[in-house]
């Protein structure tokens, strides 16, 4: 069995997301229907699933583990056995994402188990806009958990902004301030058109990196950093401070040609770009073979033919991909 995954196009994969839940106690917008049906238990990857394929990957030469959602923070037993995915040999960084309200009671362990990096939803510092973009979210006790974060002193901290016109996109300064002072970093996404979405237009509310980076350089010029980082962010410097400004551009920046990620639904299917339905069902598998790793580690090598040499997304077509973003993983 080989040790490194190498697709057609020659890009070796190192990383994978697995997310662990759709479930979330917000309703992004952009990510989700206010009415959700969320999965039922009997279809989602259990905890010893996912720790299977964390090994899996592991021992194909993968480095970076990132465990997303919905918000994983909210899969019950989760905190306390991702130690035995931060621990395995071969693991250099293993990263959450979340939207931070569970932060307050979670930091501590999560540090405690070796995770190493967080990145943090955070969209608006309005606590009305905040409430109408999360519906369901309550801005003081992210901004708590944000705080028990860097008290914690993981390796580094990004928030995590998706830019909408008409939305937040008057908050990009405030935000970046926002990160300076808590010496974190950042990164502006583009809204990535996944599942039906009614709430709004989004090639109406659509707001690219060009035109975030512009309101940024009004105050701070930004230095591109040639530093190449784990995903797909394009990292900035500003003069005399050691916050990083990043941009996800999967609109008008394609950055897929490079991607060296692949993921792992909730319902354990092999996914190899946001923008494509190139996929491969690992649940037989995980159910078949009663904790054995080589099936698995043989199914993801074939599969690596199907990692396409680019996404495709427009704002101006109804969406191809009815997945949430919530059910693929952030």
């Amino acid at each position: 069995m080989q040790h490194q995954l190498i697709d057609d196009v020659g890009r070796q994969v190192d990383y994978v997301r697995i997310s662990v839940t759709d479930r979330c106690d917000f309703r992004c917008v952009y990510r989700m229907a206010e009415e959700m049906t969320f999965l039922p238990r009997e279809n989602i990857m259990s905890l010893e699933d996912i720790e299977l394929v964390a090994r899996a990957f592991v021992e194909l030469g993968v480095s970076r583990i990132c465990i997303t959602g919905g918000d994983p923070l909210v899969r019950r037993g989760l905190v306390d056995n991702l130690h035995k995915i931060g621990h395995l040999q071969g693991v250099d960084e293993l990263l959450i994402i979340t939207n931070g309200s569970q932060l307050v009671r979670h930091a501590g362990t999560l540090k405690k188990v070796g995770v190493k990096r967080l990145n943090v939803s955070l969209d608006s510092l309005n606590g009305a806009k905040f409430k109408a973009m999360t519906c369901t979210g309550k801005l003081p006790q992210v901004l708590l958990g944000i705080n028990a974060a860097i008290e914690e002193d993981f390796e580094r901290i990004k928030i995590n902004v998706v830019v909408m016109r008409g939305r937040n996109d008057d908050e990009v300064l405030d935000l970046v301030e926002f990160a300076r002072d808590k010496g974190i970093d950042i990164a502006f996404i583009e809204v990535k058109p996944l599942g039906t979405i009614e709430s709004h237009d989004r090639s109406l509310t659509f707001c690219s990196s060009d035109d975030v980076r512009k309101i940024i350089e009004q105050r701070y010029p930004l230095i591109h950093n040639p530093q190449k980082t784990a995903g797909p962010s394009r990292y900035n410097s500003m003069p005399n401070h050691g916050t990083q400004v990043g941009f996800i551009s999967p609109h008008s920046h394609n950055f897929f040609a490079h991607c060296n990620r692949v993921r792992v639904t909730v319902e354990g299917r092999l996914l190899f770009g946001l923008g494509n339905e190139h996929s491969v069902d690992l649940m037989p598998i995980l159910r078949g073979q009663s904790g054995q790793a080589e099936p698995l580690k043989q199914a993801i090598v074939a599969a690596m033919a199907l990692k396409p040499k680019k996404h495709f997304f427009d704002l101006n077509e109804q969406p191809q991909i009815l997945r949430f973003m919530s059910a693929t993983g952030g």
